[in-house]
């Protein structure tokens, strides 16, 4: 357990280490591929970095552990940083097998049994609330076993219905990746799904497809590529007046990944064009969806206008938004928990300190494995642990212990 009052924010031990080697805002910004003034927005926690491949970088130019620059946080997470998840080993060893040396699964796969149990897989990851990592983690080698026998056996339109399922499945592999601090891994999975899509020649599954993959990207920091790949892709699967609410919706959402990519890539105005679009598809679609497991539909686009709004360091702006979103609880379960957590972020900027409990306080129950996995939140009750009133100091100190840092 961790002493959260002898810790600095990450952003303080940016500042530390950058000063430490000699180097300027605007050297350190060069060197990892960010500009003067995002390293200013992080060391004076405008902005968080809650990205793992940020780390990392700033990690190695900085020349210090990782262990040191996070104040101790992800050698705790087990999130595939000092440890590693103990479903992943298995993962790992069925992704890294082609297709046709997979061990066969037992017994015959019919489609439908497939079909099922993907969606079922799907289904706890986006609404059951405690131990849906150790369940979903446990589900997805047999499952890739089963789904690559069944696409071998179909024959005539259920192999059509055999390949999408698969498709679902390897995004779940990638979001289930990408959460537990795999991102090499989420990248096989979201490349084999793409690669799939891609010799159906649907259009829909390819804006589906590119969307998975446009998230490990930018997840990883690589967000030129995230954004190349997502207006490629836009450019080249755009629906038609008579397309389904199932395209326009997963053409909505590539816009939306876009959207995030571009303007951590300081590409503001591409960013704000994507966002148009994606609000265009949305009117299209008219309701909240949840197509390909994207998530998309007016209530998600609102949400981004929040994230985009914040990511450009106007938090109070952000949270002038946030007043006017109705978060539909029919959403998936982590579309819901990220959002909260974006929300917290921005109060914990304003240094509204009872507002930021009360979201954590919200989120712990709402999602109490889910913050675990979080970064933003390990940060923000450190920073909270320091300068606890009375008034919230007992929610505080409850959210804090079930993170695993000690009052």
């Amino acid at each position: 357990m961790l002493n959260a009052r002898e810790l600095l924010t990450i952003g303080q031990r940016v500042k530390y280490f950058r000063e430490r080697r000699g180097l300027s805002q605007k050297g350190l910004g060069e060197l990892i591929g960010r500009s003067e003034n995002w390293v200013y927005k992080v060391e004076h926690e405008q902005i968080p970095i809650d990205k793992l491949s940020l780390l990392f970088e700033l990690k190695r130019v900085l020349r210090c552990d990782l262990e040191d620059l996070t104040g101790g946080f992800l050698s705790s997470l087990g999130t595939g940083l000092d440890s590693e998840h103990e479903h992943v080993p298995e993962i790992r060893s069925a992704l890294s097998l082609p297709s046709s040396l997979l061990p066969t699964a037992m017994g015959a796969v019919s489609v439908q049994d497939f079909k099922e149990s993907v969606d079922d897989a799907w289904n706890v990851y986006e609404t059951q609330a405690k131990d849906r990592y150790q369940d979903v983690g446990g589900r997805l080698p047999q499952l890739l076993r089963q789904g690559h026998a069944a696409v071998r056996e179909a024959s005539g339109d259920d192999e059509q219905v055999a390949l999408r399922q698969l498709i679902s499945l390897y995004g779940l592999h990638q979001i289930f990746l990408r959460r537990v601090g795999e991102p090499t891994l989420a990248r096989v999975a979201a490349d084999r799904a793409l690669s799939l899509a891609d010799n159906t020649g649907d259009p829909a599954l390819m804006a589906a497809a590119a969307w998975n993959l446009s998230c490990v990207l930018t997840s990883a920091g690589e967000v030129h590529d995230s954004v190349e790949l997502a207006r490629q892709t836009i450019a080249n699967c755009a629906p038609t007046d008579d397309s389904s609410a199932e395209h326009w919706s997963a053409y909505g959402a590539l816009h939306l990944q876009a959207a995030v990519a571009a303007v951590r890539a300081t590409k503001g105005p591409v960013a704000w064009d994507l966002y148009r679009g994606a609000r265009e598809a949305a009117a299209r679609v008219g309701s909240d969806r949840n197509d390909w497991h994207t998530c998309f539909g007016p209530t998600n686009v609102a949400m981004h206008e929040v994230h985009l709004t914040a990511e450009e360091g106007n938090a109070s702006e952000a949270l002038r938004l946030a007043d006017t979103v109705e978060i539909n609880p029919e959403l998936p379960l982590e579309r819901r928990t990220r959002y909260l957590i974006e929300v917290m972020n921005c109060n914990r900027i304003q240094r509204d300190d009872y507002a930021t409990v009360h979201v954590l306080t919200k989120l712990k129950a709402q999602s109490p494995e889910e913050i675990v996995f979080s970064p933003l939140v390990r940060e923000a009750v450190t920073d909270l642990l320091k300068r606890e009133k009375p008034l919230f100091r007992d929610d505080l100190r409850a959210v804090a212990t079930h993170i695993g840092i000690a009052a």
